[in-house]
């Protein structure tokens, strides 16, 4: 009778129980059946190796491995371990009695050896809720998945070792991980601090705003002016993840496979930063076996992109939907899988090729129109995505020098919790709209009523500077910010006033 072994198969950031069945009958050669993968069907040569090497004998018979479901294609080496666990157990070398409570996980090194799997956090979750007792797998994945509570986890280095355990010859020591405790002890445990920042206090100021109601941002200034470092420090004045929301991004890190041994749980705010060459499918994700990309791995964090108009054009489109929807959505002829994406985009830009366009000191060579054709890079869709486009500036001698610490970090962040409970308590049921960047604009209409004098004030703003239409919302949604960081109901005139100065894109003749 097929022996069966109990392993899982992560499809987004969902794992879902995988059954393999070992059937050892008379003849040759060995199958594997239900939709394998070449690395799936690679393990067979693994295995062997594995359990010769061990002191095992591999049987040579013919060997049938069928992994259900069967409609579901299974892909990676995960499966190593467990497949040689079902043969051991069908030709009487390791005991079955054990078998249906654990899940078993494992890619196996030709000496028997076990090599780290990805995703291991939500296979420990899905192992939970399908009954199991507990899971074994590499003790490098260990500390993630002992993440999970009430739940057995086991981390294991050598095929021989789950061999005695299953056999009752020795029990290794179970891995656990105090939750709670790990959370507390590392919650918000940067190393850069915003006080760190010499002079830029207008700019802190900007980034304060935008953290308070979850705003993009759109830097723009020449080389060396500190659009980078500011942006670094970001997460540090955001607020703390909470629980639920460090699970969820310790879940999609594990999928990707980025966390390390030592690694249990993601407790600060991830800041992603790829590079301008990076392909459209490496930033929202995808491929022939899908993975989350740089827009998923920013999840509940800061994305940062660079020198944004050296990005190709059809990498940043594909930003719009997500940026929208707080979600990506990669579909393929089988199955379709969703990866959360609700993040901060935080972009910086020279001002022109030679980053010195409206510079206070030196001269921009850029010939006429450059400066227009370069800032056409970015489409006006994704501008419009964008809230506060914020002038960085050089910073002087004197205020580099000074050896004057200005505000943490910390004390920010307090500020940016009390804007951001106004907006929990005014967007309270809701399940769509969390933060003043996400209002729609009928939302806008109805949160963001400004006085007659504001409208005045609004009206001369965007005929004198010659906003575009674009602007009035993302005017109304920052003002509002202002406000909530003021402790304010009503947005004042002087909220007004410091939202419009956000919106140094859409003037007409700012980029000449």
């Amino acid at each position: 009778m097929p022996v069966k072994t109990f392993s899982s198969a992560v499809y987004g950031i969902e794992a879902i129980t995988i059954i393999i069945e070992v059937d050892i009958s008379s003849g040759t050669k060995y199958f594997v059946v239900g939709l394998p993968d070449n690395a799936v069907k690679e393990s067979l040569l693994r295995v062997e190796s594995a359990i010769n090497n061990c002191g095992y004998r591999m049987p040579r018979q013919k060997i049938v491995i069928n992994l259900a479901p069967a409609d579901i294609r299974k892909e990676g080496s995960a499966y190593d371990l467990a497949i040689a666990i079902g043969i051991l157990a069908e030709s009487g070398q390791v005991e079955i009695d054990q078998l249906d409570k654990y899940l078993i996980m494992g890619e196996l090194s030709l000496d028997g050896g076990l090599q780290p799997i990805k995703g291991a956090l939500p296979i420990a979750i899905q192992g939970r809720t399908d009954g199991f007792k507990g899971l074994i797998l590499p003790s490098a994945n260990a500390r993630e998945a002992a993440i999970v509570s009430d739940f057995d986890v086991y981390g294991i280095d050598t095929l021989n070792e789950v061999i005695n355990f299953l056999n009752g010859k020795s029990k290794p020591e179970r891995t656990v991980v105090d939750t709670e405790q790990e959370f507390k002890n590392n919650i918000a445990n940067y190393e850069s601090d915003f006080s760190e920042v010499r002079g830029q206090e207008n700019i802190k100021r900007a980034l304060e705003i935008a953290a308070a109601g979850g705003h993009n941002v759109i830097l723009i200034g020449p080389p060396g002016a500190g659009k980078t470092m500011l942006a670094k420090r970001l997460p540090t004045i955001l607020p703390a993840l909470n629980l639920i929301e460090a699970l969820d991004t310790t879940k999609i890190h594990s999928v990707a496979g980025k966390l390390s041994a030592s690694d249990s749980l993601m407790t600060i705010r991830p800041f992603r930063s790829p590079h301008h060459t990076i392909s459209d499918v490496a930033l929202v994700g995808g491929g022939s076996n899908p993975q989350p990309g740089e827009i998923s791995l920013a999840h509940n964090g800061v994305l940062f992109l660079d020198e944004l108009p050296e990005f190709k054009r059809t990498v940043l489109e594909v930003m719009r939907q997500p940026l929208e929807e707080r979600r990506v959505t990669i579909s393929r002829a089988r199955n379709t899988v969703d990866y959360p994406a609700s993040f901060m985009l935080v972009a910086s830009m020279n001002p022109c090729p030679c980053g010195y366009y409206n510079h206070p000191e030196k001269e921009c060579i850029c010939p006429p129109g450059m400066v227009q054709k370069y800032l056409s890079k970015i489409s006006g869709p994704l501008l419009d995505r964008i809230d506060l486009h914020i002038e960085v500036t050089p910073v002087n001698f004197s205020e580099l020098s000074s050896s004057r610490l200005s505000e943490k970090s910390e004390l920010v962040r307090e500020r940016v919790i009390a804007a951001r409970e106004i907006q929990n308590r005014r967007f309270d049921g809701n399940l769509n709209v969390h933060s003043n960047a996400q209002m729609s604009p009928k939302k806008v209409r109805e949160v963001c009523v400004i006085t007659d004098a504001g409208q005045t004030l609004l009206k001369k703003a965007m005929e004198k500077l010659g906003l575009s239409a674009r602007a009035y919302d993302r005017i109304l949604k920052v003002a509002r910010t202002i406000a909530d960081l003021a402790g304010t109901t009503d947005i004042e005139l002087e909220h007004l006033a410091e939202a419009i100065n956000y919106r140094s894109l859409d003037r007409e003749g700012w980029a000449g």
